[in-house]
């Protein structure tokens, strides 16, 4: 074994760090955080991520949309929607996010596993963008293995605390994708969309009644039998989360990751993490959790 095989190979898009207004909500500090906190370690190889170009984005979205956004010609009402403004570098960052899972996948499929320290953004719909979300990076993955007959069934385990509503809209109806997303059902949105699966959490629950809730409908995922898994890891259920509502610790949070990963594990399809969602205060909570669910991933995955 080859001392890269110890240190697994993460993408990385916080070079396009766009510049917003003084409380906005959006963490953008905390991806380079996260990469700090993980290069530092020495335990993972960083490389930044590829951009997607625009034919693969319009895999999964309107070509319209994605060509107006590219150019800056969306009207304001979508640029609200999406609650960033725009710019050269919110575009680089946006087809840098779908670049990197969509090169995470295709490091899963050669080497059991992939990751992204970014991605995620779930509420992008098919036509629009929404919820700092531009563009849907797992719904454009997806599409780009099935496109070239990688794969032909996908599952996606969406466990940030804002239900994956881009993600059940663009594939609502289609057999072969199955969407599992567990959040806080009185948090954004506030329309939901139908996921194959989905599970509504009161506020404020916590560890225990979450993990119980989390392995009640895990095994229909794999009972599913996908070709390929693909987690949203947001670990926006901390107690700390100010967009949160939910109560879960740092040691319950890693307590998922382990049930997901392990389960996965055990599957045996190939599996692709990407971060989601964290907005603690202060934001290094959301940079050490997200860091956390990447050293579980090498401790489960990047065994010999």
């Amino acid at each position: 074994m080859t001392k890269s095989d110890f240190r697994p190979l993460l993408f990385s898009t916080d070079k396009y760090r766009i510049t917003l207004p003084s409380g906005h909500k959006f963490p953008v500090e905390k991806y380079g955080l996260l990469r700090g906190l993980l290069e530092n370690e020495g335990l993972f190889r960083l490389e930044a991520a590829p951009l997607a170009d625009q034919a693969t984005v319009s895999l999964a979205h309107d070509p319209d949309y994605v060509a107006q956004f590219a150019q800056g010609s969306l009207p304001a009402a979508a640029i609200r929607r999406i609650g960033l403004p725009w710019s050269q570098v919110l575009v680089q960052r946006a087809f840098a996010s779908v670049g990197g899972t969509v090169s995470a996948a295709l490091h899963a499929l050669k080497h059991g596993w992939g990751a992204t320290l970014g991605g995620g953004t779930h509420h992008a719909l098919r036509a629009e963008g929404a919820g700092f979300c531009v563009f849907n990076d797992i719904a454009v993955a997806i599409q780009h293995l099935r496109t070239n007959h990688l794969i032909r069934r996908a599952a996606v385990i969406d466990l940030d605390v804002h239900q994956g509503d881009g993600t059940a809209e663009i594939f609502a109806n289609d057999p072969d994708v199955f969407t599992l997303s567990i959040h806080c059902g009185s948090n954004f949105p506030f329309r939901k969309k139908t996921s194959s699966l989905d599970v509504a959490l009161p506020d404020r629950v916590e560890d225990q009644a979450y993990l119980a809730h989390l392995e009640e409908v895990l095994p229909a995922v794999f009972a599913f039998r996908p070709d390929i898994i693909f987690y949203q890891s947001g670990v926006d259920p901390l107690a700390s989360d100010l967009l949160g509502r939910l109560s879960l610790t740092p040691s319950g949070l890693i307590a998922r990751d382990k049930k997901v990963m392990c389960a996965a594990r055990g599957y045996g399809a190939p599996f692709v993490l990407t971060s989601g969602g964290g907005y603690s205060r202060p934001i290094e909570l959301s940079a050490e959790a997200h860091a956390n669910t990447y050293r579980t991933a090498r401790q489960i995955f990047a065994r010999a």
